[in-house]
């Protein structure tokens, strides 16, 4: 697996969420279990069922969470270039045609957050922003045609 970039603020937020995971959520799933085994003959026992299925997708939650954690590469806010767009800028964009000016900063895929003007570096408009400079053009395929958006300013 390739790299992921990813914010110091979002690599916390794994490690938190993995720990969580693996000391508190695992704990309650094995008491579910133990619940379970309690109601007798597993064969016919839906509780049982219901609470292996449960571990099972907690595992596989803890497997992809280590799998990002590993494969991470933190960029430092220190190093966040304002010369060039790249994971932690925070760009603004002017659609051309338009004078609305749009804020958005780029994150790693595990931090997107649309509605909070944080944008993957893999969406159509993060991926054809990066290592663009101030004052660049790009160009970004929609479902209505190529949409133009031109940097008016890069920040972080």
């Amino acid at each position: 697996m390739a790299k992921k970039q990813m914010s110091r603020e979002g690599f916390e937020k794994l490690q938190e969420e993995y720990k969580r995971l693996v000391t508190v959520r695992r704990a309650e799933v094995a008491q579910k279990l133990k619940e379970a085994r309690g109601f007798g003959d597993l064969s016919e026992n839906a509780e049982y069922d219901e609470a292996k299925n449960e571990q099972a997708m907690l595992e596989a939650t803890i497997a992809q969470l280590e799998e990002t954690i590993s494969n991470a590469e933190v960029v430092e806010s220190d190093s966040i270039s304002v010369d060039e767009v790249g994971v932690g800028s925070i760009i603004k964009i002017k659609r051309e045609g338009t004078d609305k000016i749009e804020t958005l900063q780029i994150v790693g895929t595990t931090e997107a957050d649309a509605d909070n003007g944080k944008i993957s570096d893999e969406s159509p408009i993060g991926k054809a922003a990066m290592k663009k400079k101030l004052g660049d053009i790009f160009i970004v395929e929609a479902p209505v045609g190529e949409i133009r958006f031109e940097i008016v300013e890069i920040s972080k």
